[in-house]
């Protein structure tokens, strides 16, 4: 039977949010952690669809295992398998598809708003949102848009925040996914404490706490649509 996969690249980043929508896909779950060190991947061909979480190190890395990870995006890309990457994953996404990630004039962590662009009202996630929506960030990288993608929202520090390619691959570089809960844990990881320290206030992990809640269940259950339109 198809799966599910996730992939997970520290432990603290998981899908939060997603999860609940994900399982009432009715298909099975399966993390692949790549934390402990180089792991065997499973094979694409028994893939429903792909997901791929944050995490503190940069998709540039010259790491075994990402480079493994970048390929694997790319032939899921290819096969027009649904695809879901968040903050990390989404640059990994848009690296697998040939474009340039690099380091953003600022960090972005905390609470800020999106901006929707005009080809976010017909896209099939996004349509009849109006915006701005202040959602949770914390990131220090971003990305080109891929050749061919849909540019879909923008924050004022950072013009590409979510693009779309084809008709299920997507890149969020926001963290809709996290809970209070994920909030309150990523600021005490020792693995976070540099981007931490350079804080003047650590971020309210209840803020827009119900707005998140609405917006994740939203826009990831239409993502879920996508994958049985498909499949």
């Amino acid at each position: 039977m198809k799966e599910i996969f996730v992939y997970r690249h520290v432990p603290f980043e998981d899908l939060g949010r997603i999860e609940p929508v994900l399982r009432s896909a009715g298909l099975p779950l399966s993390y692949v952690d790549l934390f402990d060190g180089p792991k065997r991947f499973p094979t694409i061909d028994s893939a429903a669809a792909v997901v791929l979480m944050g995490g503190p190190m940069s998709a540039n890395d010259d790491l075994a295992w990402l480079i493994s990870e970048l390929k694997l995006v790319a032939e899921a890309c290819r096969r027009q398998l649904p695809v879901l990457g968040i903050c990390l994953g989404a640059q990994l996404v848009a690296r697998a598809l040939g474009a340039r990630v690099y380091r953003n004039p600022v960090k972005e962590i905390g609470w800020f708003p999106i901006f929707f662009t005009e080809a976010a009202a017909s896209d099939p996630l996004f349509y009849g949102l109006q915006g701005p929506e202040t959602v949770f960030h914390w990131h220090g990288e971003t990305f080109d848009l891929p050749e061919g993608a849909v540019w879909l929202a923008r924050s004022e520090a950072c013009p590409h925040q979510a693009f779309r390619w084809g008709r299920a691959v997507y890149g969020l570089q926001f963290h809709l996914e996290v809970t209070p809960e994920m909030i309150a844990d990523w600021v005490r990881q020792e693995l976070n404490r540099g981007d931490v320290s350079g804080l003047e206030k650590l971020p309210d992990p209840n803020a827009h706490s119900a707005r998140m809640q609405a917006l994740a269940e939203l826009v990831f259950r239409r993502w879920v649509g996508l994958l049985h339109a498909g499949h």
